[in-house]
């Protein structure tokens, strides 16, 4: 099965600017390959939004993205570290991706911030904020990335 990346990048974009975080949006926009509902995956991603609760670190996209590796390398065996290492790889394929396309993928980097980490109140999403803000982008070069990943992938593994 093919993804539609454009599709799954508008998608991405349109869950940011519905409110969702930038991880959240990610991972939305893939909910189909994961077991859990759309609500339980809103939840789980919730934490990892502004660089994981605001702190800065991390970009949620990416944060989002590494989730969809967990998902696509089923790594869930603590014993087994050759899945251990194909997601571990795989994240790393994901951040290097991003890193490539964005300069960083450190929230703040990204958001060209001086300050380590922000109040853990979230600004409203207002005009302003999605005119100063890169995110909707981000998400959306996430979603690219992880689509052209799928469907670079042979057809017996999709």
């Amino acid at each position: 099965m093919r993804v539609d990346v454009e599709q799954r990048a508008m998608k991405a974009k349109e869950y940011f600017c519905e409110g969702y975080n930038c991880a959240q949006s990610v991972v939305l926009a893939y909910s189909d390959f994961f077991s859990q509902d759309a609500s339980s995956l809103a939840s789980l991603s919730a934490p990892f939004g502004g660089g994981m609760g605001r702190l800065r670190e991390v970009c949620g996209a990416v944060s989002g993205m590494s989730m969809i590796a967990g998902a696509l390398t089923a790594s869930s065996n603590p014993l087994d570290p050759s899945s251990k290492k194909n997601c571990y790889a795989l994240v790393q394929n994901f951040a290097e991706k991003f890193r490539e396309m964005n300069g960083a993928i450190v929230c703040r980097t990204l958001l060209g911030l001086d300050r380590e980490k922000d109040v853990p109140i979230p600004e409203a999403r207002t005009e302003q904020y999605y005119k100063k803000r890169p995110c909707a982008m981000l998400v959306a070069d996430a979603a690219r990335i992880v689509g052209e990943y799928l469907n670079n992938l042979p057809e017996n593994i999709r």
